[in-house]
């Protein structure tokens, strides 16, 4: 795939990050409507008990029916970026590479931001420097229900997911609870560091 158009998610579950990497360009879609219950807002990391969710609250949508991606609030009354980083020390700290992107990763766990759009970009762009990854990146215009390129805003979707990947590392708790795919790319990047873009790649 030359030309991918891609959602933009919370981090990205390894799936989707393995299918951004078999494009050199992206064209992340940013004139989509916000849906409730999918990967905008949500991430899965691997703590000491197994799978842990962890989601963003936005603020109520109210009853007008559709509300642009762009346009949806955090809903930042609740300390959920104190809890979600908690969350990811906790899961993380004894992986390999933990200590390599922490300070990078915390930034963005400190920094309030109001739209959840602008904090999934930033998180986005963040990833594409820790992973090395340099793709030619574009953000949709417009919204285009059958675009020319490869699509997979699908992806976004929790039930589209692809967690059956030939994509397997080591993880921190596996031992106690198996190893669980297709988590957030933060799990990879943690326990595998600069092998991880391979090992992207590879995956699909």
């Amino acid at each position: 795939m030359s030309t991918v158009v891609a959602p933009l998610a919370y981090t990205g579950s390894i799936g989707l990050w393995a299918f951004l990497t078999t494009a050199q360009t992206l064209i992340i879609e940013q004139h989509d409507y916000y849906q409730k219950q999918t990967l905008r807002n949500r991430t899965h990391i691997h703590g000491a008990n197994g799978k842990l969710m962890l989601s963003i609250p936005v603020k109520h949508l109210g009853e007008i029916g559709h509300q642009y991606y762009r346009a949806v609030e955090i809903e930042n009354s609740f300390a959920w970026q104190k809890q979600h980083w908690k969350s990811i020390q906790s899961a993380y700290r004894s992986s390999p590479y933990f200590e390599f992107y922490e300070d990078d990763l915390a930034v963005l766990y400190k920094t309030k931001f109001s739209s959840l759009y602008t904090f999934n970009k930033a998180y986005f762009e963040l990833l594409l420097k820790l992973l090395g990854w340099e793709p030619s990146v574009q953000y949709t215009e417009s919204y285009e229900t059958t675009p020319t390129a490869t699509d997979i805003r699908a992806q976004i979707e929790q039930k589209n997911s692809t967690p059956d990947l030939a994509l397997s590392y080591t993880q921190v708790f596996e031992d106690k609870n198996g190893f669980i795919p297709n988590l957030s790319i933060i799990d990879l990047l943690f326990n595998e560091g600069p092998n991880a873009l391979t090992l992207l790649k590879a995956g699909v």
